[in-house]
């Protein structure tokens, strides 16, 4: 799956906070930001600063991959099904 749009990063890292059973503000203490900013970021603010984005996605214990090449139809071995997390996200918005 292709993360294309900052919606969709913002509903990824929503998704597996609410997985995680965190809540907003334990996720910005623990990324060194605003409960603020990671509200911002789950609706997709298109202007957060990378390397804060990044620190989210590590936090979280997310996977980046940069990978070449064909997708792959194979789910991540941690079960998170990013699609599906994208399809639901843009499926809520009015």
């Amino acid at each position: 799956m292709l993360v294309r749009t900052p919606a969709d990063l913002g509903a990824v890292l929503r998704d597996r906070r609410k997985h995680l059973d965190l809540d907003q503000a334990t996720v910005a203490k623990r990324i060194g930001v605003s409960r603020q900013w990671v509200m911002e970021i789950e609706r997709g603010h298109p202007r957060a600063e990378l390397a804060l984005v990044l620190r989210a996605i590590d936090v979280l214990g997310l996977r980046l991959d940069a990978a070449v090449g064909p997708a792959s139809d194979h789910p991540p071995s941690d079960g998170v099904h990013i699609d599906a997390i994208v399809a639901r996200a843009r499926q809520a918005k009015p």
